[in-house]
């Protein structure tokens, strides 16, 4: 019988082989011992252990890489275990319905804020960027300044037209622009929001562009600054000016005299604020920051040095009165100390004597009224807000501790609870005591109460005492709301006030640019008066123009010759914009506490004078 061989030969055995069982126990272990003499192969090791008894190996050769077998099996059990559940999760998001959440309109506030800046876009004087957005405005007026001989300014293109005429007034364009700086320093994140932040700081460009060709801005000491491009006064015979003649600004063919005065504290302590204000605005553009800061100080040394009314006997008088020029050296000195940090404007600011002047102490019937003529609340509230979040103690404490009290009583006489002010029936404050024109103030008012109450928020201040009485900063807060609403078309008459927002507003503005059409005909001085005077609707819409507003029965008649109804104004938008902004999107987002202070040091109150000496 033959078998193979274990080891690969062939194995003979002989059934009738007589050796014995010793004998072949003995020829046994001398082929194991050859056997175990010998390394196996792995085919030799399969023969012995068989396939149920082979080892399995401990690491796995990649090619590249020899890693352990867990490792290998878990890790490739892993990606296999992912890529099933991104497949699933991929199955799932492909097959579910999709649900799409819009973000919630913006509010009224937000709406009628885009419209009311578009104002300023109308009003531009001089040669227009390209993406000035209206339509039906030019060109125009490009050689204010080079036609009046008189005139050592021979650069006047540019800035602003005050109202529907082509009028270039800078006391309340100033104004105007001091308060758009003040709204985006206080709420540059709610611009943000609404994406108007770059337009409104190109609106304030442009007017502070315009104010440093006014006067020597390169100087130190100056001698006259441009009060007035154009003329108004229409008593001295059909002489063509600017109120004689109804021309779109790009057709005016006729002179247009420059006023400048030498002693106008008023009106320079007006611009020394508007580019103070603005340099902070832009005080990441170094360069251009220090230019508006080096021509605020200049202006507000003339108005130191010069003393006097800019109004006073000039074209002005009659149509922008100023009535002092102490309010503007608490007003102007207030933001030269906010844009310096030098402590000489703040001891003049808060000077009592000064604050006596300017009217801190008289009350009266036009007491915390705010306009381009009054700047004294204003400026209160703008030291109360250093008083709160600074507090610099002695020597300021005594009149900072003055601003902030009567700060408050102005507070409390806009609320309804109070007689100080009378309001129509549909709810409108009287500020200006019936007298026309009534919007304008109660935009400023509106935009004060929102600040201020977003002040005594940011110092975790619940509200104010008005008296015994303890009133809620909420309470400010919907004083504004009502009287910005009723703007806005929650009067008796449902009419908004701004143009272009809802249905029923004015048709007729008192306006020379949106009254005539833009068609290339050219109509002379006295050949527009007809479109004047037409009943038709203007054939241009001025968007967000704040009309003059109603009478004191909440009344008004839409008529483009009643100017007392129907005329928008620079100063009026500028505190309906800040007032806007105040308001739009809420509580949710105050002011911005620290941007204000930016160039001013850390304060280390000087200690009070030692007592005097006792003497027995």
């Amino acid at each position: 019988m033959y078998g193979r061989d274990p080891w690969g030969g062939p194995l003979e055995i002989n059934a009738t082989d007589s050796a014995t069982d010793d004998d072949r126990s003995r020829n046994l272990q001398d082929f194991d011992r050859a056997a175990l003499s010998k390394p196996l192969d792995e085919t030799q090791q399969s023969w012995l252990l068989g396939p149920g008894e082979q080892k399995k190996k401990k690491y796995v050769d990649l090619g590249f890489i020899i890693v352990s077998r867990k490792v290998f099996v878990w890790t490739a059990g892993s990606i296999l275990a992912a890529a099933l559940l991104a497949g699933f999760i991929t199955l799932i998001v492909k097959t579910v319905p999709r649900h799409h959440h819009k973000a919630p309109p913006p509010d009224n506030y937000t709406l009628a804020l885009h419209k009311a800046l578009m104002f300023f876009n109308a009003q531009r004087s001089g040669k227009l960027p390209k993406h000035n957005n209206v339509s039906w405005r030019g060109n125009s007026c490009l050689n204010d300044g080079k036609s009046d001989s008189s005139s050592v300014n021979k650069d006047l293109v540019g800035g602003y037209y005050d109202a529907g005429d082509a009028i270039k007034f800078n006391f309340p364009a100033s104004f105007a622009m001091t308060m758009l700086s003040w709204s985006v320093i206080e709420y540059s994140a709610k611009y943000e929001a609404a994406g108007e932040l770059s337009h409104v700081k190109e609106i304030i460009k442009w007017g502070t562009d315009y104010f440093l060709k006014c006067f020597n801005s390169t100087a130190d000491t100056i001698d006259r600054v441009a009060a007035q491009v154009g003329v108004g006064d229409t008593s001295k015979g059909p002489n063509p000016n600017d109120h004689y003649c109804w021309m779109r600004p790009e057709d005016i063919d006729y002179e247009r005299p420059v006023y400048e005065c030498h002693s106008c504290s008023d009106l320079s302590g007006e611009m020394a604020a508007a580019l103070a204000s603005a340099s902070i605005v832009f005080k990441d553009e170094k360069t251009y920051s220090q230019k508006l800061v080096h021509g605020a100080k200049t202006l507000f040394k003339f108005a130191r040095d010069q003393r006097g009314r800019y109004s006073s006997g000039a074209d002005a008088e009659k149509f922008y009165n100023s009535s002092m020029y102490w309010d503007e050296y608490v007003w102007g000195a207030s933001w030269l100390y906010y844009a310096t940090g030098n402590s000489s404007y703040l001891q003049l600011a808060t000077a009592p004597g000064l604050a006596k002047h300017a009217g801190a102490f008289w009350g009266g019937p036009d007491y915390g009224v705010f306009s381009w003529d009054n700047k004294l609340t204003g400026a209160q509230v703008l030291l109360s807000r250093l008083r709160l979040f600074l507090s610099p103690g002695y020597p300021y404490e005594e009149i900072l501790s003055t601003f902030h009290n009567q700060t408050s009583i102005v507070m409390c006489s806009y609320l309804p609870f109070f007689t100080s002010f009378n309001r129509t029936r549909g709810g409108l404050i009287q500020l200006n005591h019936g007298r026309p024109q009534p919007l304008q103030y109660v935009a400023n008012a509106a935009f004060l109460a929102t600040l201020f109450s977003d002040y005594l928020a940011a110092a975790d201040t619940p509200g104010w005492y008005c008296g015994p009485n303890f009133y809620s900063t909420d309470v400010l807060r919907k004083f504004a709301e009502t009287q910005i609403d009723y703007i806005l078309g929650k009067n008796p008459r449902k009419m908004s006030y701004l143009v272009g927002f809802g249905n029923h507003y004015p048709r007729h503005v008192h306006h020379r640019g949106a009254s005539i059409p833009k068609n290339r005909i050219k109509y002379s001085c006295n050949g527009g008066w007809k479109l004047r005077d037409s009943p038709k609707p203007d054939p241009n819409t001025i968007v967000g123009a704040m009309a003059a507003g109603p009478d004191k029965f909440d009344g008004f008649h839409d008529v483009r010759t009643n100017y007392n109804y129907t005329e928008p104004t620079l100063a009026g938008n500028a505190g309906l914009v800040a007032a806007l902004v105040a308001l739009s999107g809420g509580k949710t987002v105050g002011i911005d506490k620290n941007t204000i202070f930016s160039a001013v040091p850390p304060m280390f109150p000087t200690p009070p004078p030692p007592p005097a000496p006792w003497k027995p």
